[in-house]
């Protein structure tokens, strides 16, 4: 097993020393920074890549770029300190050693992918997680309790949609709202889900990821300034992204949706690194039931275009929330411009790694196709693209006007639209529940 070691000059000969004691381990570079450690990795050189937090430039990106090259990575600490283990363990570093440790237990650590039995470990309905409201310890429900939950639903029934039932408390999901370029709607259609899904009783946290046109803040009258998730992913890099500190950047927007807002210019998307945002999805599942994603339209591998396989990519932050996904929602435009993009973009995703696409189709109008659109944008979905099941948003310029004017949601301003009709039941769908129409037919989707 060959080893690069990049850790404090203090101490390193001692630990390197102890390291070459163990039997079929071979020290072969010793780093004198992460530049050097990242060039070995990249030409490469070693198996394990051993590293200490106070490795100048060391963070959550460093250790998954030196991952991506097949190098596992182990962290090393002087003493075996409890606060130098968890600074690496929140950079993503699984396992540490120490000079201190026997032969054997070395040698185990260095072999293992996770030796200590962190990696993966997420907030179950029993653990508890640090308080968000100062009144003490809460469980990792990710919000309010089932109880209060219910209550609101059971005491705006009629206004959040007639609900037959209380939702069951389930594993948190993540909820990807995709669509191709030409503003078909993406964060209209992400906001307005978000707000149906905490008016159903589940606590939603919706995350601005569009490195191209971030709006959720405008939309929803946000200050600007919010720091939002530039400064989640920058914490999270430097390993003090926590479930409290996502709380604070993801202020509440309304009751039971929480809004981490996007970058304020859109030349700052070299601030979002796969590696963070990934963390930073994976964390917000702690947060709240529903976590929903406004994506960028790009998916588009970038890195191909780049001569250095390292450098940032801008799509890469899309590509990694598709990832992450467990329901994606696709958006298209109800014009054959529109309609021809959606086409062209569901045939696309085979190739990205995601999950399975609910369809979406906004603005539906017979101004742009013709008598009857529900039945002709059908007709050419399943013909071109085979979609089978699809939801269809009425236009509805009045409602939307009004809401975006206001910064508010469909719900808020204009709770009887027929846009926000359908989207409600689109949320409906994500999260198995029954609910009225506004003519006061019951319908219920299944989950699927």
């Amino acid at each position: 097993m060959d080893l690069l070691v990049a850790v404090g000059h203090s101490w390193e000969a001692r630990l390197v020393e102890r390291l070459s004691s163990v039997p079929g381990v071979v020290v072969s570079r010793r780093c004198v920074d992460l530049a050097e450690l990242l060039s070995a990795v990249a030409a490469g050189h070693g198996d394990v890549a051993v590293v200490s937090g106070d490795l100048r430039g060391l963070d959550r990106e460093s250790v998954a770029q030196v991952a991506r090259h097949g190098v596992r990575v182990v962290g090393a600490s002087p003493d075996g300190s409890e606060a130098r283990e968890r600074e690496l363990r929140q950079l993503g570093v699984a396992g540490v050693l120490h000079p201190a440790l026997e032969t054997d237990e070395i040698a185990r650590r260095l072999s293992e992918e996770d030796p200590d039995g962190i990696a993966g470990l997420a907030l179950s309905g029993d653990d508890e997680r640090p308080d968000l409201s100062g009144s003490g310890p809460v469980r990792a429900m990710r919000g309010p309790s089932v109880a209060s939950a219910g209550a609101r639903a059971g005491e705006g029934a009629a206004e959040r949609g007639d609900l037959s039932q209380t939702p069951e408390v389930e594993q948190p999901r993540v909820v990807a709202v995709w669509g191709p370029t030409g503003a078909p709607g993406r964060t209209t259609v992400a906001v307005n889900v978000a707000s149906e899904l905490a008016r159903l009783g589940r606590s939603t946290l919706l995350v601005d990821l569009d490195t191209y046109g971030a709006s959720v803040a405008q939309f929803l009258s946000v200050l600007d300034e919010s720091p939002g998730v530039a400064a989640a992913a920058r914490a999270s890099e430097l390993g003090t992204l926590d479930l409290a500190a996502l709380a604070r950047l993801a202020p509440e927007a309304a009751p039971g949706l929480r809004v981490l807002s996007g970058i304020v210019s859109a030349q700052r998307w070299p601030e979002l690194r796969p590696a963070a945002i990934e963390h930073v999805i994976d964390l917000s599942r702690g947060l709240a039931d529903v976590v929903v994603l406004d994506l960028g339209f790009s998916v588009e591998d970038d890195e191909e275009l780049s001569y250095d396989t390292d450098a940032p990519r801008r799509n890469a932050t899309t590509l990694t929330g598709l990832a992450q996904a467990d329901d994606l929602v696709v958006v298209g435009a109800a014009d054959p411009i529109g309609l021809q993009r959606l086409v062209r973009a569901l045939q696309s995703l085979p190739s990205v790694p995601s999950p399975p696409p609910r369809t979406v189709v906004n603005r539906v109008r017979a101004a742009s196709v013709g008598p009857d659109p529900g039945r002709r944008i059908a007709e050419s979905l399943q013909r071109f693209a085979g979609v089978e099941a699809l939801h269809l948003v009425p236009d509805d310029p009045a409602a939307c006007d009004a809401a975006l004017l206001q910064g508010r949601t469909l719900a808020e301003c204009a709770p009887s639209s027929s846009a926000r009709d359908a989207l409600r039941t689109l949320a409906a769908d994500l999260v198995g529940v029954e609910t009225r129409r506004q003519d006061g037919s019951r319908r219920r989707r299944r989950r699927g």
